[in-house]
């Protein structure tokens, strides 16, 4: 990650506008102090990705909350848009990076910009789409893009692809858990059921009906714990002896949330208050405290837990050995 950085700290004073792409399910999860911190006044188009799995309320709620002016930042423009439909991005987003930048692009003097997040949030996906054709390689698994790719449009913006970057030390252990269960974070580095007991938790005091529905439950356990087990148990995730495997529950849970089989869901909704942008590359209480953070009801000694595990180097991947359709 530092060379990440250190490729970003030395590309950033050469654009006229910086692309952030964040996972609209955790949009504050998902936005690196590191991009904000090395962007300053520069002028932003933040792109919530995957919005077609987040839930648009609360999607709309994000879209006006990034776009409030702040005196330490340069102008922002939010745009909800999915893989799907990053084609209708392809005339849009130049035409913005053109009106924030003040000037149209030429030949000698063409518009720079260059895309930024987080590993696994549809950068390479975007850029692709951008150019009509595979240029920047696409995957699952965080860390897909190794180095930078910079591509030319039709109309003169200079576009640069680069590796996802996320920074150094989460303090907060619950953007780690947040990150970990959308995927952002490589399998192999997470504890699966303390994320899934987080997610589960999140997702019994919020999206109730939605979790009765995916699972068939005629009623609501009491904790995510439980909740796990009854997953277990309806999916066949056993041990000898009927014992419920969590991992394997967790498993289900995990996947179940990602591929947006329980609903459209999304893990934090924006506080009243404007956004306080970070103004070094650790995030400090009162930015955490901008942000309302669902209850999980994981006590805070076992969040702690959890920050030791949360790397990004490994591509391993785990495959799901539980009934994918439910009893």
């Amino acid at each position: 990650m530092a060379k990440a950085r250190r490729i970003l700290a030395k590309a950033f004073p050469n654009q006229d506008v910086i692309i952030e792409v964040l996972d609209a399910r955790m949009p504050y999860a998902s936005s690196n102090p590191i991009v904000t911190a090395l962007r300053k006044q520069k002028p932003c188009i933040k792109i919530l990705s995957k919005s077609d799995l987040a839930d648009s309320a609360v999607t709309k709620r994000w879209v006006r909350y990034l776009e409030r002016p702040t005196a330490t930042s340069g102008k922002v423009i939010a745009i909800a848009s999915s893989s799907d439909k990053f084609g209708e991005l392809k005339s849009k987003l130049p035409e913005l990076c053109q009106r924030l930048a003040g000037r149209q692009a030429t030949p000698v003097k063409p518009i720079r910009a260059i895309v930024v997040g987080i590993p696994n949030v549809g950068k390479s996906t975007l850029i692709n789409v951008l150019m009509g054709r595979k240029i920047a390689k696409v995957g699952d698994e965080p860390a897909v893009t190794k180095m930078v790719q910079t591509v030319t449009l039709a109309n003169g913006v200079v576009i640069s692809d680069n590796p996802g970057l996320l920074w150094p030390k989460i303090m907060d252990p619950r953007v780690g858990l947040r990150l970990a269960f959308a995927g952002a974070i490589s399998e192999a580095a997470i504890d699966y059921e303390l994320v899934a007991r987080y997610g589960a938790s999140l997702l019994l005091k919020h999206y109730t009906s939605q979790i009765q529905a995916r699972y068939k439950l005629t009623s609501l356990p009491a904790t995510g714990d439980d909740l796990l087990l009854e997953i277990g148990r309806r999916r066949g995730c056993l041990k000898n002896g009927g014992i419920v495997d969590l991992h394997k529950a967790a498993d289900v849970i995990i996947h179940d949330f990602r591929g947006g089989a329980i609903g459209k869901i999304s893990l934090e909704i924006p506080a009243d208050s404007p956004p306080i942008d970070a103004g070094s590359e650790s995030e400090s209480k009162s930015e955490r405290a901008n942000v309302e953070i669902a209850d999980d009801g994981i006590d805070d000694e076992g969040l702690a837990s959890v920050i030791s595990t949360l790397e990004v180097d490994s591509d391993t991947s785990q495959e799901d050995e539980c009934d994918e359709t439910g009893a």
